[in-house]
């Protein structure tokens, strides 16, 4: 058999990769609430860490009072796009301190301006966890940076309201 029949055939007998997919919901103050989904590889399920580069899909929606203000999805990213992620499979967690460092950046620098215009983004940083939308930052919708940020294998309920998958300002 000719290599490249070999590599066709080795690659329909692997059978489809499988692939984790995780739901995030986010309750801001000020009325600000974000949902998400991130998929990655499922063999990658057994790392501690999960990082930007290992994730194949990830979107994010923003709303203010239930109505929608914005959405960024990776299908977006550009090499000038705020992207930093890091989940932890053990715990379902974003960590937002330790070793690995404190931020989140999903369409949004440390300064919370740099999400397009139109455009949506979040950031968790020692500033707090807030939302930007067109390039501004919504300094109401600010809650504390330690606020745990969740995610878990089920599917989350539309805007965040009933959800028990908070990142929760309380």
């Amino acid at each position: 058999m000719k290599a490249p029949a070999l590599a066709i055939l080795a690659s329909t007998l692997a059978g489809p990769a499988t692939a984790e997919t995780l739901f995030l919901c986010w309750e801001g103050y000020g009325g600000y609430t974000m949902t998400g989904r991130m998929t990655y590889p499922d063999d990658l399920s057994g790392r501690p860490i999960i990082t930007e580069g290992d994730v194949t899909e990830f979107e994010i929606t923003g709303y203010f009072e239930g109505g929608l203000v914005g959405r960024w999805s990776l299908e977006e990213l550009t090499p000038d796009t705020s992207w930093l992620l890091r989940y932890d499979t053990r715990r379902g967690i974003f960590p937002l301190k330790g070793d690995d460092g404190l931020y989140q950046m999903w369409n949004a620098n440390g300064a919370v301006n740099d999400c397009g215009t139109p455009g949506f983004g979040f950031n968790a940083g020692n500033g707090g966890q807030d939302v930007c939308i067109d390039d501004t930052y919504i300094a109401t919708s600010t809650i504390p940076w330690d606020t745990p940020i969740v995610a878990r294998i089920q599917e989350p309920v539309p805007t965040c309201e009933g959800s028990a998958l908070l990142g929760r300002r309380d």
